[in-house]
């Protein structure tokens, strides 16, 4: 099976690789929704980091990911309590998929053969501790974009049908890509990701050159390639490890706090979602950039991927989100 491709390699869309980071660093963050044209690295770049991160500690034969025996649930039927490494996950959920095939369902299988009710776990039993990547995801269909909202803001998938009543954790960072052009996204589901990021095609004819070039070497010797970065992931890789552990200790002050606050009002963003996820973004940054204290820096660098998808449309502003924010960052924080 060929190695995903480096994520280190991946040239320019510096926005896109920042947030996937972010995300890795803290989970809590929200996810990342990716809209922008098609062949712009969108998918590459979510497998790219999966591959980059450390692997997670899971019990052997546990199908959601559980990191101890205690957390597998009763139904899981283990047979041991012994744990091994897992790569991180990232599970695709594609589009047309069925409710039972997300959630899980009873195991016809058995059933038929055994005469046992037994539970089939679902996409959402493997993305625990990992990320579930949706392409096209303005194209999801509602029951579905429903069943995910309730899923991501209790952290826990509940199944009650057939007979059954399952539990189990799903927590995961939810990855969307999609093009603007074929469909816009459901207010409810667009306000869950945390971070929203716009990628382009490159403009400039070397970056494209480049473009070509790495991927050329890459799908001819993929395994010389992989190790040529190897080295350039692997400090993305400790800086990432490194940040998970300073995070707790990154400082935001009153001001900090009163700079998302005037952000976010000038901006008119509804509710308090957009500064408590442009605080943790920016506590998220500072930690991998080091730094003991987030400053007006971090939050200079990540307003644009917080607070650009929360915005009210203004007719009158023909600007982008991205432009109205920086226009506003400007101003509040001059």
């Amino acid at each position: 099976m060929k190695q995903p491709f480096p994520f280190s390699a991946i040239v320019g869309q510096d926005d896109m690789k920042t947030a996937m980071i972010l995300t890795a660093v803290d989970p809590g963050i929200g996810g990342v929704l990716v809209f922008g044209d098609r062949g712009t690295g969108k998918s590459t770049a979510v497998r790219a980091l999966a591959a980059l991160l450390p692997p997670i500690e899971v019990v052997r034969g546990c199908p959601i990911n559980a990191a101890t025996s205690a957390e597998c649930p009763d139904w899981s039927e283990l047979e041991t309590n012994q744990t091994e490494e897992r790569p991180t996950p990232v599970i695709d959920l594609p589009l047309g998929v069925t409710e039972d095939r997300v959630v899980g369902a009873l195991d016809i299988e058995r059933a038929l053969t055994r005469g046992e009710k037994a539970f089939e776990p679902g996409l959402l039993a493997r993305a625990n501790r990992g990320y579930l990547y949706i392409d096209e995801v303005n194209l999801l269909e509602d029951h579905i974009v429903d069943l995910l909202l309730d899923v991501a803001q209790s952290g826990e998938n509940v199944v009650e049908r057939e007979g059954l009543s399952i539990r189990h954790a799903a927590r995961f960072v939810l990855v969307g890509s999609g093009n603007p052009e074929e469909g816009e996204l459901r207010p409810q589901l667009l306000d869950r990701f945390g971070l929203s990021v716009e990628v382009r095609s490159p403009q400039d004819v070397a970056e494209r050159i480049e473009v070509i070039r790495r991927r050329d070497a890459y799908e001819r010797k993929p395994e010389a390639f992989v190790k040529r970065y190897a080295k350039e992931d692997a400090k993305v890789r400790a800086a990432i490890v490194d940040a998970r552990g300073r995070i707790g200790a990154v400082a935001a002050g009153n001001a900090i706090l009163g700079d998302c606050a005037e952000l976010c009002l000038a901006l008119g963003s509804d509710g308090l979602r957009g500064e408590l996820t442009l605080l943790r973004a920016a506590r998220a940054l500072a930690a991998y950039e080091g730094a003991k204290r987030v400053t007006r820096k971090h939050l200079r660098r990540i307003a644009p991927l917080a607070l650009s998808h929360r915005l009210r449309r203004d007719p009158l502003d023909e600007a982008g989100s991205s432009t109205r924010v920086n226009r506003t960052v400007e101003t509040v924080l001059a």
